[in-house]
């Protein structure tokens, strides 16, 4: 287990180049709550276009989308009330990362539109209610996992981790690598030293969030974060810890009594990713 630390990620952040465009910075699709639950997939949309993914569309029914429309200019909006619809949506080639989960409901639809995106081409972040509407169908997950040669990347905190991961017992430390190399995927489970864990056995423990961090909403902006580092192509373990550790300094940025938006917002005072790597020589 190693510690988290800008060292770990830094070579792998996505820099800045005078020829870039939306796409050569990444697209990112977010999947969205219905109407009366739109709020969390929008932190999730506004984080990854604040870590610097070039364009964030978010996707769900019309009456959703209605609901974003009064509150986003820059993330674009994309009809997908069937399962259909959302197919037809992450099949654009262009499209580099997936998330789905804040605020999507547990139910069937959720869970369809879950498999549906691991049998697309993007990397894939589970979040919230994702995470346990496939609950139930963990052996059906692992194997479309394992088949995989992009990142998959599951966010649970405690609850979820447990109603996800039934079977597994003991330190968190062990539990979180157990789990990822059960699913295949990678793990980052959620606390006050988060644990980011891998299948081929790589865990680090990120120690810089504070407290503060312990407000509604604040799993979702980390859900973001993750979804725009790995639309610009950084590696799946490398953009976990970036963004766990990335989330920590946002909240530093946010004074003794944040909310999400605030957090969120504080994504644009982060330091330039050059400055982060380590001097040459």
């Amino acid at each position: 287990m190693i510690e988290n630390s800008p060292e770990v990620f830094a070579s792998a952040l996505p820099l800045r180049h005078a020829l870039d465009h939306k796409y050569t910075r990444g697209a990112a699709l977010v999947l969205s709550g219905e109407e009366f639950s739109t709020g969390a997939s929008r932190l999730a949309a506004l984080s990854a276009l604040r870590i610097g993914a070039g364009l964030v569309s978010l996707a769900g029914s019309e009456a959703a989308l209605r609901i974003h429309g009064a509150h986003v200019t820059s993330v674009m909006l994309k009809p997908a009330p069937t399962l259909e619809a959302w197919q037809a949506l992450i099949a654009e080639p262009r499209l580099k990362a997936l998330c789905l989960g804040p605020g999507a409901g547990v139910n069937r639809a959720t869970r369809a539109f879950v498999f549906a995106a691991l049998a697309a081409g993007p990397a894939v972040v589970l979040d919230a209610d994702a995470l346990r509407a496939i609950a139930d169908h963990t052996v059906r997950f692992a194997r479309l996992v394992r088949a995989l040669p992009r990142p998959v990347m599951l966010t649970p905190h405690e609850g979820e981790f447990a109603a996800l991961f039934r079977d597994l017992s003991g330190p968190r430390e062990a539990r979180a690598l157990a789990a990822a190399k059960a699913i295949g995927a990678i793990v980052i489970l959620k606390g006050h030293e988060s644990l980011i864990a891998a299948p081929d056995g790589r865990t680090a423990v990120n120690r810089n969030a504070p407290p503060t961090l312990a407000t509604a909403g604040s799993g979702d902006v980390l859900a973001g974060i993750l979804t725009g580092l790995l639309a610009q192509g950084m590696p799946g373990f490398e953009a976990a810890c970036a963004a766990v550790w990335l989330h920590g300094e946002a909240g530093k940025l946010c004074g003794p009594r944040p909310i999400a938006d605030d957090l969120c917002a504080a994504l644009a005072r982060l330091p330039d990713f050059a400055t982060l790597l380590p001097p040459k020589g």
